[in-house]
Protein backbone atom coordinates (compact mmCIF):
# COMPACT_ATOMS: atom_id res chain seq x y z
CA UNK A 1 0.00 0.00 0.00
CA UNK A 2 1.24 3.18 -0.94
CA UNK A 3 2.07 5.41 1.71
CA UNK A 4 -0.29 8.28 1.77
CA UNK A 5 0.76 11.79 0.67
CA UNK A 6 1.32 14.65 2.59
CA UNK A 7 1.12 18.86 1.91
CA UNK A 8 3.20 21.68 3.07
CA UNK A 9 0.28 22.59 4.97
CA UNK A 10 -0.17 22.62 8.65
CA UNK A 11 -3.10 21.32 10.85
CA UNK A 12 -3.71 22.51 14.28
CA UNK A 13 -1.84 19.44 15.65
CA UNK A 14 1.07 20.84 14.15
CA UNK A 15 1.36 17.93 11.48
CA UNK A 16 0.91 18.07 7.53
CA UNK A 17 -2.64 18.00 6.36
CA UNK A 18 -2.76 14.82 3.86
CA UNK A 19 -3.63 15.49 0.23
CA UNK A 20 -6.52 13.71 -0.02
CA UNK A 21 -8.24 16.11 2.53
CA UNK A 22 -7.59 18.73 0.11
CA UNK A 23 -8.58 17.30 -3.39
CA UNK A 24 -10.97 14.95 -3.18
CA UNK A 25 -13.98 13.49 -1.17
CA UNK A 26 -13.38 10.92 1.42
CA UNK A 27 -16.70 9.12 1.56
CA UNK A 28 -18.59 9.44 -1.95
CA UNK A 29 -21.99 7.22 -2.24
CA UNK A 30 -21.45 4.37 -4.80
CA UNK A 31 -23.35 2.40 -6.85
CA UNK A 32 -23.48 -0.48 -4.99
CA UNK A 33 -21.82 -1.82 -1.31
CA UNK A 34 -21.84 -0.68 1.70
CA UNK A 35 -21.82 3.03 0.90
CA UNK A 36 -25.24 2.54 -1.56
CA UNK A 37 -28.19 4.30 -0.54
CA UNK A 38 -30.23 1.61 -2.44
CA UNK A 39 -31.20 -1.07 -0.22
CA UNK A 40 -34.09 -2.63 0.97
CA UNK A 41 -36.09 -0.97 3.45
CA UNK A 42 -36.87 -2.81 6.85
CA UNK A 43 -40.41 -1.33 8.35
CA UNK A 44 -42.32 -3.18 5.68
CA UNK A 45 -43.58 -5.96 7.47
CA UNK A 46 -42.13 -5.06 10.89
CA UNK A 47 -42.45 -7.39 13.70
CA UNK A 48 -41.66 -7.59 17.16
CA UNK A 49 -39.55 -10.01 17.02
CA UNK A 50 -37.64 -8.69 13.84
CA UNK A 51 -37.20 -5.17 15.69
CA UNK A 52 -35.69 -7.25 18.81
CA UNK A 53 -33.30 -8.50 16.19
CA UNK A 54 -32.46 -5.66 14.85
CA UNK A 55 -31.75 -4.00 18.34
CA UNK A 56 -29.82 -6.87 19.69
CA UNK A 57 -27.50 -6.49 15.97
CA UNK A 58 -27.04 -2.97 16.73
CA UNK A 59 -25.63 -3.45 20.32
CA UNK A 60 -22.72 -5.59 18.89
CA UNK A 61 -22.20 -2.62 16.17
CA UNK A 62 -24.37 -4.29 13.61
CA UNK A 63 -26.13 -1.00 12.77
CA UNK A 64 -27.10 -1.05 9.24
CA UNK A 65 -30.42 -2.27 9.81
CA UNK A 66 -31.29 0.18 12.79
CA UNK A 67 -30.28 3.10 10.80
CA UNK A 68 -32.25 2.23 8.28
CA UNK A 69 -35.04 1.63 10.09
CA UNK A 70 -34.55 4.94 11.57
CA UNK A 71 -34.56 6.68 8.67
CA UNK A 72 -37.97 4.73 7.55
CA UNK A 73 -39.54 5.99 10.90
CA UNK A 74 -39.43 9.77 10.05
CA UNK A 75 -40.68 8.80 6.57
CA UNK A 76 -43.74 6.56 7.98
CA UNK A 77 -44.40 8.14 11.22
CA UNK A 78 -45.85 11.75 10.77
CA UNK A 79 -45.95 13.04 14.56
CA UNK A 80 -42.57 11.12 15.38
CA UNK A 81 -40.99 13.71 11.79
CA UNK A 82 -43.08 16.95 12.71
CA UNK A 83 -41.52 16.92 16.70
CA UNK A 84 -38.29 16.34 14.66
CA UNK A 85 -38.69 19.10 12.41
CA UNK A 86 -40.01 21.64 15.53
CA UNK A 87 -36.73 20.36 17.53
CA UNK A 88 -34.33 21.54 13.99
CA UNK A 89 -35.99 23.92 12.89
CA UNK A 90 -35.62 25.66 16.68
CA UNK A 91 -32.01 25.01 16.47
CA UNK A 92 -32.06 26.72 12.74
CA UNK A 93 -33.44 30.17 14.36
CA UNK A 94 -30.13 30.57 16.65
CA UNK A 95 -27.69 32.93 14.94
CA UNK A 96 -24.17 31.44 15.55
CA UNK A 97 -21.50 34.06 17.36
CA UNK A 98 -17.73 34.11 17.51
CA UNK A 99 -16.00 34.52 20.44
CA UNK A 100 -12.45 35.96 20.31
CA UNK A 101 -9.86 35.28 23.26
CA UNK A 102 -7.38 36.76 24.29
CA UNK A 103 -4.41 36.89 22.04
CA UNK A 104 -6.15 36.01 18.98
CA UNK A 105 -5.49 38.19 15.38
CA UNK A 106 -8.12 39.95 14.48
CA UNK A 107 -7.22 38.81 10.99
CA UNK A 108 -8.46 35.28 11.83
CA UNK A 109 -11.22 36.69 13.54
CA UNK A 110 -12.37 38.35 10.78
CA UNK A 111 -11.70 35.24 8.30
CA UNK A 112 -13.96 32.82 11.27
CA UNK A 113 -17.01 35.09 11.30
CA UNK A 114 -16.96 35.36 7.16
CA UNK A 115 -16.61 31.25 7.42
CA UNK A 116 -19.70 31.20 10.01
CA UNK A 117 -22.08 34.08 7.88
CA UNK A 118 -22.02 31.60 5.20
CA UNK A 119 -25.41 29.87 4.16
CA UNK A 120 -23.86 26.85 3.58
CA UNK A 121 -22.36 26.97 7.18
CA UNK A 122 -25.42 27.03 8.31
CA UNK A 123 -26.62 24.31 6.59
CA UNK A 124 -24.45 21.91 7.65
CA UNK A 125 -25.01 22.60 10.98
CA UNK A 126 -28.54 21.87 10.61
CA UNK A 127 -28.08 18.44 9.10
CA UNK A 128 -25.55 17.79 12.42
CA UNK A 129 -28.64 17.83 14.34
CA UNK A 130 -29.61 14.36 12.58
CA UNK A 131 -27.73 13.16 14.93
CA UNK A 132 -30.31 13.64 18.03
CA UNK A 133 -32.53 10.33 16.28
CA UNK A 134 -30.07 8.50 15.34
CA UNK A 135 -26.63 9.13 17.80
CA UNK A 136 -24.40 10.64 15.58
CA UNK A 137 -24.49 12.83 12.60
CA UNK A 138 -21.44 12.88 9.87
CA UNK A 139 -21.10 16.21 7.59
CA UNK A 140 -17.95 16.15 5.59
CA UNK A 141 -16.78 19.76 4.48
CA UNK A 142 -15.58 20.04 1.22
CA UNK A 143 -12.10 22.24 0.90
CA UNK A 144 -11.02 23.97 -1.90
CA UNK A 145 -9.52 27.47 -2.61
CA UNK A 146 -12.22 30.66 -2.45
CA UNK A 147 -11.34 34.31 -1.90
CA UNK A 148 -8.29 33.59 -1.06
CA UNK A 149 -8.09 31.16 1.22
CA UNK A 150 -8.55 27.55 1.45
CA UNK A 151 -12.22 26.75 3.00
CA UNK A 152 -15.38 24.48 3.27
CA UNK A 153 -17.27 25.52 -0.34
CA UNK A 154 -19.91 22.82 0.43
CA UNK A 155 -20.87 20.98 3.45
CA UNK A 156 -21.90 17.51 2.44
CA UNK A 157 -24.23 15.21 5.27
CA UNK A 158 -23.25 11.90 4.64
CA UNK A 159 -25.51 8.89 5.00
CA UNK A 160 -25.05 7.33 9.14
CA UNK A 161 -24.69 4.00 7.09
CA UNK A 162 -21.78 4.79 5.43
CA UNK A 163 -19.73 4.30 9.09
CA UNK A 164 -19.69 1.91 11.57
CA UNK A 165 -18.18 1.59 14.95
CA UNK A 166 -14.87 -0.13 16.08
CA UNK A 167 -15.89 -3.88 17.55
CA UNK A 168 -14.40 -3.26 20.70
CA UNK A 169 -15.49 -0.41 22.35
CA UNK A 170 -18.26 0.46 19.79
CA UNK A 171 -17.03 4.51 20.31
CA UNK A 172 -14.29 4.90 17.57
CA UNK A 173 -16.30 5.48 14.45
CA UNK A 174 -14.93 3.99 11.01
CA UNK A 175 -15.59 4.28 7.79
CA UNK A 176 -17.60 1.18 6.19
CA UNK A 177 -15.86 -0.40 3.82
CA UNK A 178 -16.11 -3.55 1.38
CA UNK A 179 -12.97 -5.13 1.58
CA UNK A 180 -12.29 -4.16 5.35
CA UNK A 181 -14.66 -5.73 7.92
CA UNK A 182 -13.68 -3.33 10.75
CA UNK A 183 -13.80 -0.44 8.57
CA UNK A 184 -11.58 2.14 7.51
CA UNK A 185 -9.91 4.61 10.18
CA UNK A 186 -10.47 8.14 9.80
CA UNK A 187 -7.73 10.21 9.20
CA UNK A 188 -8.27 13.51 11.29
CA UNK A 189 -10.02 16.83 9.91
CA UNK A 190 -11.82 15.01 7.07
CA UNK A 191 -15.48 15.00 8.61
CA UNK A 192 -17.34 17.11 11.06
CA UNK A 193 -18.75 14.06 13.83
CA UNK A 194 -21.84 15.14 15.93
CA UNK A 195 -22.53 13.11 18.83
CA UNK A 196 -25.02 14.54 21.08
CA UNK A 197 -24.67 13.75 24.51
CA UNK A 198 -28.30 12.86 25.14
CA UNK A 199 -28.24 9.46 27.13
CA UNK A 200 -24.71 8.22 28.54
CA UNK A 201 -23.19 5.37 27.13
CA UNK A 202 -22.90 4.29 23.83
CA UNK A 203 -23.78 6.31 20.58
CA UNK A 204 -26.01 3.75 18.95
CA UNK A 205 -27.84 3.50 22.28
CA UNK A 206 -28.30 7.58 22.65
CA UNK A 207 -30.22 7.91 19.64
CA UNK A 208 -33.88 9.21 20.10
CA UNK A 209 -34.84 6.20 17.08
CA UNK A 210 -34.03 3.66 19.66
CA UNK A 211 -36.85 4.66 22.05
CA UNK A 212 -39.46 5.86 19.53
CA UNK A 213 -39.00 2.34 17.37
CA UNK A 214 -41.25 0.38 19.92
CA UNK A 215 -44.30 3.27 19.70
CA UNK A 216 -43.59 3.22 15.84
CA UNK A 217 -44.19 -0.57 15.98
CA UNK A 218 -47.37 -0.28 18.21
CA UNK A 219 -48.98 2.57 16.20
CA UNK A 220 -48.03 0.77 12.77
CA UNK A 221 -50.22 -2.32 13.89
CA UNK A 222 -52.90 -0.08 15.86
CA UNK A 223 -53.63 2.13 12.64
CA UNK A 224 -53.71 -1.21 10.65
CA UNK A 225 -56.36 -2.68 12.87
CA UNK A 226 -58.43 0.73 12.77
CA UNK A 227 -58.58 1.15 8.90
CA UNK A 228 -60.10 -2.68 9.02
CA UNK A 229 -62.73 -1.55 11.47
CA UNK A 230 -63.29 1.44 9.84
CA UNK A 231 -63.97 -0.23 6.63
CA UNK A 232 -66.31 -2.74 8.76
CA UNK A 233 -67.73 0.12 10.71
CA UNK A 234 -68.25 2.48 8.00
CA UNK A 235 -70.38 -0.12 5.98
CA UNK A 236 -73.53 -1.76 7.46
CA UNK A 237 -73.29 -5.44 7.93
CA UNK A 238 -75.12 -6.95 4.48
CA UNK A 239 -76.83 -10.22 5.40
CA UNK A 240 -78.19 -12.01 3.08
CA UNK A 241 -81.73 -14.51 2.71
CA UNK A 242 -82.69 -17.31 0.64
CA UNK A 243 -85.01 -19.64 0.08
CA UNK A 244 -85.54 -23.20 1.17
CA UNK A 245 -85.29 -23.93 -2.48
CA UNK A 246 -82.42 -22.41 -3.28
CA UNK A 247 -79.91 -24.13 -5.67
CA UNK A 248 -76.05 -23.83 -5.10
CA UNK A 249 -76.43 -21.34 -7.94
CA UNK A 250 -78.67 -18.97 -6.57
CA UNK A 251 -76.25 -18.91 -3.05
CA UNK A 252 -73.23 -18.24 -4.93
CA UNK A 253 -75.48 -15.36 -6.94
CA UNK A 254 -76.41 -13.84 -3.66
CA UNK A 255 -72.99 -14.51 -2.15
CA UNK A 256 -71.60 -12.40 -5.03
CA UNK A 257 -74.38 -9.91 -4.50
CA UNK A 258 -73.35 -9.18 -0.66
CA UNK A 259 -69.56 -8.74 -1.75
CA UNK A 260 -70.29 -6.39 -4.59
CA UNK A 261 -72.74 -3.99 -2.53
CA UNK A 262 -69.86 -2.77 -0.03
CA UNK A 263 -67.92 -1.01 -2.96
CA UNK A 264 -70.32 -0.95 -6.49
CA UNK A 265 -73.43 0.67 -4.53
CA UNK A 266 -75.56 -1.54 -6.52
CA UNK A 267 -76.73 -5.20 -7.56
CA UNK A 268 -79.17 -7.56 -9.03
CA UNK A 269 -80.84 -10.85 -7.44
CA UNK A 270 -83.25 -13.54 -8.45
CA UNK A 271 -86.85 -12.71 -7.44
CA UNK A 272 -87.49 -14.15 -4.43
CA UNK A 273 -84.07 -13.38 -2.54
CA UNK A 274 -83.91 -10.29 -0.77
CA UNK A 275 -80.92 -8.64 1.57
CA UNK A 276 -80.84 -6.52 4.81
CA UNK A 277 -78.71 -4.35 6.11
CA UNK A 278 -77.27 -4.52 10.02
CA UNK A 279 -76.34 -0.40 10.84
CA UNK A 280 -73.45 -0.65 13.45
CA UNK A 281 -73.78 1.93 16.16
CA UNK A 282 -71.13 3.53 18.73
CA UNK A 283 -68.03 4.75 18.69
CA UNK A 284 -65.91 1.97 20.09
CA UNK A 285 -63.34 2.28 17.06
CA UNK A 286 -62.29 6.10 18.36
CA UNK A 287 -62.77 4.91 21.37
CA UNK A 288 -59.87 2.25 21.60
CA UNK A 289 -57.52 2.77 18.85
CA UNK A 290 -57.59 6.54 18.50
CA UNK A 291 -57.01 6.63 22.31
CA UNK A 292 -54.42 4.08 21.90
CA UNK A 293 -52.66 6.66 19.19
CA UNK A 294 -52.69 9.89 21.28
CA UNK A 295 -50.88 8.34 24.02
CA UNK A 296 -48.19 7.52 22.02
CA UNK A 297 -48.09 10.70 19.97
CA UNK A 298 -47.56 12.20 24.20
CA UNK A 299 -44.94 9.72 24.95
CA UNK A 300 -43.18 10.54 21.52
CA UNK A 301 -43.49 14.62 22.20
CA UNK A 302 -42.16 13.83 25.55
CA UNK A 303 -39.22 11.76 23.84
CA UNK A 304 -38.26 14.22 21.39
CA UNK A 305 -39.07 17.64 23.12
CA UNK A 306 -39.24 16.96 26.11
CA UNK A 307 -43.09 18.16 26.70
CA UNK A 308 -46.09 17.79 25.11
CA UNK A 309 -48.17 21.16 25.59
CA UNK A 310 -46.62 22.98 22.82
CA UNK A 311 -47.30 20.13 20.61
CA UNK A 312 -50.97 19.31 21.35
CA UNK A 313 -54.20 21.04 21.56
CA UNK A 314 -56.31 20.81 24.77
CA UNK A 315 -53.23 23.05 26.71
CA UNK A 316 -53.91 26.92 28.57
CA UNK A 317 -51.39 29.61 27.55
CA UNK A 318 -49.79 29.35 30.97
CA UNK A 319 -49.25 25.95 30.93
CA UNK A 320 -47.50 26.07 26.97
CA UNK A 321 -45.88 29.00 28.85
CA UNK A 322 -44.08 26.07 31.17
CA UNK A 323 -43.38 24.09 29.02
CA UNK A 324 -41.57 25.86 26.44
CA UNK A 325 -38.86 27.02 29.18
CA UNK A 326 -38.45 22.99 28.57
CA UNK A 327 -37.90 23.60 24.54
CA UNK A 328 -35.24 26.32 25.31
CA UNK A 329 -33.40 24.02 27.59
CA UNK A 330 -33.07 21.93 25.25
CA UNK A 331 -32.23 24.21 22.37
CA UNK A 332 -30.14 25.36 24.32
CA UNK A 333 -28.42 22.23 24.69
CA UNK A 334 -28.37 21.63 21.31
CA UNK A 335 -26.50 24.64 20.63
CA UNK A 336 -23.36 24.15 23.40
CA UNK A 337 -23.29 20.65 21.57
CA UNK A 338 -22.89 21.55 18.44
CA UNK A 339 -20.49 24.72 19.12
CA UNK A 340 -18.38 22.16 20.86
CA UNK A 341 -18.54 19.23 18.02
CA UNK A 342 -17.74 22.77 15.42
CA UNK A 343 -15.03 24.17 17.64
CA UNK A 344 -13.12 20.77 17.75
CA UNK A 345 -13.70 19.57 13.96
CA UNK A 346 -14.06 22.41 11.87
CA UNK A 347 -12.50 26.10 13.41
CA UNK A 348 -8.90 24.74 14.14
CA UNK A 349 -8.43 23.09 11.34
CA UNK A 350 -9.74 26.25 8.87
CA UNK A 351 -7.43 28.75 10.89
CA UNK A 352 -4.32 26.38 10.82
CA UNK A 353 -4.58 25.70 7.51
CA UNK A 354 -4.91 29.89 6.27
CA UNK A 355 -2.69 31.27 9.46
CA UNK A 356 -0.89 28.28 10.52
CA UNK A 357 -1.57 26.41 14.14
CA UNK A 358 -2.18 28.74 17.07
CA UNK A 359 -2.44 28.64 20.81
CA UNK A 360 -5.69 29.57 20.72
CA UNK A 361 -8.75 29.61 18.89
CA UNK A 362 -12.00 31.64 17.84
CA UNK A 363 -14.76 29.49 19.75
CA UNK A 364 -18.26 30.04 17.63
CA UNK A 365 -21.30 29.62 20.10
CA UNK A 366 -25.01 29.66 19.25
CA UNK A 367 -26.71 31.61 22.31
CA UNK A 368 -29.85 30.94 23.29
CA UNK A 369 -31.84 34.18 24.46
CA UNK A 370 -33.13 33.60 28.12
CA UNK A 371 -37.34 35.31 28.01
CA UNK A 372 -37.32 38.09 29.52
CA UNK A 373 -39.45 40.36 30.84
CA UNK A 374 -38.38 43.18 28.96
CA UNK A 375 -40.55 46.18 30.93
CA UNK A 376 -38.94 45.38 34.40
CA UNK A 377 -35.59 45.24 32.67
CA UNK A 378 -35.79 48.38 31.69
CA UNK A 379 -37.68 50.09 34.09
CA UNK A 380 -35.10 48.27 36.79
CA UNK A 381 -32.50 50.02 35.19
CA UNK A 382 -33.77 53.10 34.39
CA UNK A 383 -34.43 53.56 38.64
CA UNK A 384 -31.07 52.13 38.95
CA UNK A 385 -28.87 53.36 36.61
CA UNK A 386 -29.47 57.33 38.22
CA UNK A 387 -28.36 55.63 41.35
CA UNK A 388 -24.60 54.99 40.08
CA UNK A 389 -25.37 51.39 38.79
CA UNK A 390 -23.71 51.06 35.66
CA UNK A 391 -24.94 48.69 32.99
CA UNK A 392 -23.40 47.50 29.73
CA UNK A 393 -25.08 48.27 26.54
CA UNK A 394 -23.84 45.23 25.09
CA UNK A 395 -25.37 43.15 28.01
CA UNK A 396 -28.76 45.23 27.43
CA UNK A 397 -28.35 45.20 23.48
CA UNK A 398 -28.53 41.45 23.78
CA UNK A 399 -31.37 41.20 26.24
CA UNK A 400 -33.35 43.76 23.95
CA UNK A 401 -32.29 41.72 20.54
CA UNK A 402 -30.97 45.05 19.30
CA UNK A 403 -28.05 44.92 17.03
CA UNK A 404 -25.03 47.37 17.29
CA UNK A 405 -26.13 50.53 15.24
CA UNK A 406 -23.81 50.93 11.57
CA UNK A 407 -21.96 53.83 11.06
CA UNK A 408 -24.33 56.27 9.61
CA UNK A 409 -26.97 54.84 10.66
CA UNK A 410 -29.68 57.37 11.97
CA UNK A 411 -30.24 56.90 15.42
CA UNK A 412 -33.13 57.56 18.29
CA UNK A 413 -32.38 60.36 20.79
CA UNK A 414 -34.54 61.55 23.11
CA UNK A 415 -36.73 65.04 21.95
CA UNK A 416 -34.72 68.04 22.37
CA UNK A 417 -36.15 70.57 25.09
CA UNK A 418 -36.98 73.84 23.75
CA UNK A 419 -34.93 76.38 23.76
CA UNK A 420 -36.05 79.01 27.12
CA UNK A 421 -37.08 82.07 25.84
CA UNK A 422 -35.28 85.37 26.98
CA UNK A 423 -37.28 86.40 29.70
CA UNK A 424 -37.28 90.91 29.54
CA UNK A 425 -34.72 92.78 31.76
CA UNK A 426 -36.48 93.21 35.23
CA UNK A 427 -37.24 96.91 35.74
CA UNK A 428 -34.25 98.72 37.80
CA UNK A 429 -35.63 98.35 41.45
CA UNK A 430 -37.19 101.82 43.00
CA UNK A 431 -34.64 103.05 45.91
CA UNK A 432 -36.23 102.44 49.21
CA UNK A 433 -36.69 105.44 51.51
CA UNK A 434 -33.88 104.29 54.21
CA UNK A 435 -31.93 101.81 55.31
CA UNK A 436 -34.19 98.18 55.55
CA UNK A 437 -33.43 96.46 58.84
CA UNK A 438 -31.48 93.12 58.50
CA UNK A 439 -33.56 90.17 57.50
CA UNK A 440 -32.39 87.90 60.12
CA UNK A 441 -33.79 90.53 62.77
CA UNK A 442 -37.33 90.75 61.42
CA UNK A 443 -39.97 89.55 62.82
CA UNK A 444 -44.18 89.35 62.72
CA UNK A 445 -45.31 89.38 66.38
CA UNK A 446 -43.44 91.27 68.91
CA UNK A 447 -41.75 88.67 71.51
CA UNK A 448 -40.09 86.42 68.50
CA UNK A 449 -36.98 86.56 68.53
CA UNK A 450 -34.64 87.46 65.54
CA UNK A 451 -34.41 84.65 63.26
CA UNK A 452 -37.75 82.81 64.15
CA UNK A 453 -38.46 80.64 61.23
CA UNK A 454 -42.28 80.43 61.86
CA UNK A 455 -44.52 81.07 58.87
CA UNK A 456 -45.02 84.90 60.23
CA UNK A 457 -41.48 86.17 60.49
CA UNK A 458 -40.64 83.77 57.33
CA UNK A 459 -42.77 86.18 54.96
CA UNK A 460 -41.42 89.08 56.97
CA UNK A 461 -37.85 88.55 55.95
CA UNK A 462 -39.09 87.71 52.28
CA UNK A 463 -41.03 91.12 52.50
CA UNK A 464 -37.57 92.58 53.29
CA UNK A 465 -34.91 90.36 51.64
CA UNK A 466 -34.65 89.47 47.85
CA UNK A 467 -37.62 90.45 45.78
CA UNK A 468 -37.37 87.16 43.36
CA UNK A 469 -37.72 84.62 46.02
CA UNK A 470 -40.57 83.50 48.26
CA UNK A 471 -41.44 81.19 51.34
CA UNK A 472 -41.38 78.14 49.27
CA UNK A 473 -37.45 78.61 48.36
CA UNK A 474 -37.01 79.52 51.65
CA UNK A 475 -38.11 76.58 52.92
CA UNK A 476 -36.57 74.54 50.31
CA UNK A 477 -33.41 75.68 51.30
CA UNK A 478 -34.17 74.42 55.08
CA UNK A 479 -35.50 71.14 54.40
CA UNK A 480 -32.09 70.68 52.39
CA UNK A 481 -29.94 71.59 54.79
CA UNK A 482 -29.25 67.82 56.24
CA UNK A 483 -30.66 65.87 52.99
CA UNK A 484 -27.15 63.65 53.12
CA UNK A 485 -28.25 62.53 56.82
CA UNK A 486 -32.10 60.96 55.30
CA UNK A 487 -30.77 59.68 52.08
CA UNK A 488 -27.50 57.74 52.82
CA UNK A 489 -29.04 55.48 54.84
CA UNK A 490 -32.01 54.89 52.04
CA UNK A 491 -29.32 54.46 49.45
CA UNK A 492 -26.43 52.81 51.61
CA UNK A 493 -27.95 48.83 50.99
CA UNK A 494 -28.55 49.73 47.21
CA UNK A 495 -25.30 50.52 46.58
CA UNK A 496 -24.06 47.66 48.79
CA UNK A 497 -26.08 45.54 46.88
CA UNK A 498 -24.85 46.38 43.76
CA UNK A 499 -21.17 46.07 44.54
CA UNK A 500 -21.54 42.57 45.56
CA UNK A 501 -23.47 41.35 42.36
CA UNK A 502 -22.40 39.21 39.71
CA UNK A 503 -25.33 40.12 36.75
CA UNK A 504 -27.89 42.08 37.18
CA UNK A 505 -30.81 39.49 37.51
CA UNK A 506 -28.46 39.58 40.83
CA UNK A 507 -29.42 42.98 41.66
CA UNK A 508 -33.00 42.40 40.98
CA UNK A 509 -33.68 39.54 42.88
CA UNK A 510 -31.52 41.52 45.63
CA UNK A 511 -34.30 44.20 45.68
CA UNK A 512 -37.05 42.01 46.33
CA UNK A 513 -35.14 41.27 49.55
CA UNK A 514 -33.79 44.59 50.54
CA UNK A 515 -35.65 46.15 53.61
CA UNK A 516 -35.29 50.40 53.80
CA UNK A 517 -36.59 51.97 56.38
CA UNK A 518 -37.86 55.44 54.82
CA UNK A 519 -39.47 56.22 57.70
CA UNK A 520 -37.03 59.37 58.40
CA UNK A 521 -37.92 60.63 54.79
CA UNK A 522 -41.49 60.45 54.99
CA UNK A 523 -41.50 62.48 58.01
CA UNK A 524 -39.66 65.46 56.59
CA UNK A 525 -41.53 64.98 53.27
CA UNK A 526 -44.87 65.47 55.33
CA UNK A 527 -43.68 68.61 57.38
CA UNK A 528 -42.40 69.90 54.86
CA UNK A 529 -46.32 69.65 52.78
CA UNK A 530 -47.78 71.28 55.73
CA UNK A 531 -45.80 73.82 55.72
CA UNK A 532 -46.36 74.60 52.51
CA UNK A 533 -50.06 74.49 52.52
CA UNK A 534 -49.46 76.86 55.30
CA UNK A 535 -47.45 79.07 53.46
CA UNK A 536 -49.63 79.17 50.58
CA UNK A 537 -52.90 79.71 52.88
CA UNK A 538 -51.00 82.89 54.12
CA UNK A 539 -50.35 84.28 50.76
CA UNK A 540 -53.88 83.82 49.68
Amino acid sequence: MAPTRRSTILGPDGRPVEIPLLTEEFAPTTAWGVRSVHVEGVASGLTPERLAAIMRQANIGQSRAYLTLAMEMEERYMHYRSQLQVRRLAFDTVDPQVTTPEGVDARIVDAVTELVNDPGFRAGCSDLQDGVAKGYSVVEPIWDYHRGMLRPVRYKHRDPRFFQFDRVTLEDLRLASDTNFDGDPIPPGVFVTHTPSILSGLPLRGGLARTVAWAFIVQSFTLQDWSAFAEIYGIPFRVGRYGPGASEDDKRTLLWAVRSIANDGAAIMPQGMNMEFQAVQGNHGEAVFGNLLAYLDRQVSKVVLGQTMTADEGSSLGQAKIHNEVRIDIKRADGQQTAGTINRDLIPWFVAMNFGPQDVYPQVDFPVAEPEDIKAITEGVAKLVPLGLRVSQRQMREKLALSEPEKGEELLAAPRAAAPTAEPPAPAPEPAPGPAPAPETLSLRPGHPGGCRCTGCATARLAAGDPHRDAIDELQDDQLQDWEAITDPLLEGVFALAAGARSFDDVLRGLDRLRIDSGPLRERLARATAIARGLGDVTD
